[in-house]
């Protein structure tokens, strides 16, 4: 039997819905990497037209904020002046990912949130297309441990739970960062440095390897569950002490 390689995904986005921060590694079942590629888009990222995403509504100080968009640009212009990271045109990461895609045999795709992914690759140009075996690590992870009791209560140890909502719905989370905790057992790791090879190797990486220590290739890609939201309740989940 052909042996397995996973080709695992990041990316970072602008305001216009295009990936100015690709990240990849290519590792084998047990998390070795084979390959990687950590680069910035050329003609998008430090491109007026196209601003780093931010969200207007977020506050001042948030990772997601106009000024956090600013903090983090200044910390990519930073690894690209020390070499940590370059620019490659589109056309550059595409041919990558062609030799990827020979070298390791068509490895499975997979991205924690492939839907976003991948629809921020389309609309830059970036063909993950050509990889006909992929699989959501989110909805995998999701499926597979989200609703154990040691993840309910890794959750608990986190304070992992997203803000109620106006109509009093409050959920646990799923993210990658949380999931990498619990999975790697070390629940003070850092948040993501929202870098996109960085997050792909520190965090989804042992997330995959978690995954395929439970589940068999074909069970990946045949028999993940979305996330479903109304299914992650802390009320349906979570019971106070007497």
């Amino acid at each position: 039997m052909a042996k397995n390689f996973f080709l695992i995904v990041d990316t970072e986005t602008t305001q216009d819905d295009l990936v100015a921060d690709f990240g990849a590694v290519v590792c084998d079942k047990k998390g070795d990497i084979m390959a990687s590629c950590g680069v910035m888009v050329n003609g998008i990222f430090g491109n007026e037209k196209h601003p780093l995403f931010f969200d207007s509504s977020a506050p001042k100080n948030a990772l997601w904020s106009r000024a956090g968009a600013d903090k983090r640009y200044e910390k990519y212009r930073k690894m690209l002046s020390q070499g940590s990271r370059m620019l490659a045109s589109v056309a550059a990461i595409n041919r990558w990912l062609a030799r990827v895609n020979v070298q390791f045999d068509s490895p499975v795709f997979t991205a924690y949130n492939k839907a976003f992914d991948v629809s921020k690759c389309r609309n830059t140009g970036i063909d993950v297309d050509m990889f006909q075996r992929q699989f959501c690590l989110w909805y995998a992870a999701y499926t597979i441990f989200a609703h154990t009791p040691k993840y309910r209560e890794a959750c608990l140890a986190l304070h992992a739970f997203n803000p109620p909502t106006a109509l009093g719905n409050m959920t646990f989370k799923t993210n990658a960062e949380t999931m990498a905790r619990f999975l790697t057992g070390n629940l003070s790791m850092v948040d993501e440095p929202h870098t996109a090879l960085e997050d792909a190797k520190d965090y989804e990486l042992p997330i995959l390897v978690a995954c395929l220590k439970k589940w068999s290739v074909r069970k990946l890609l045949t028999e993940t569950s979305p996330y479903v939201w109304k299914d992650c309740q802390v009320r349906d989940w979570f019971t106070a002490g007497k």
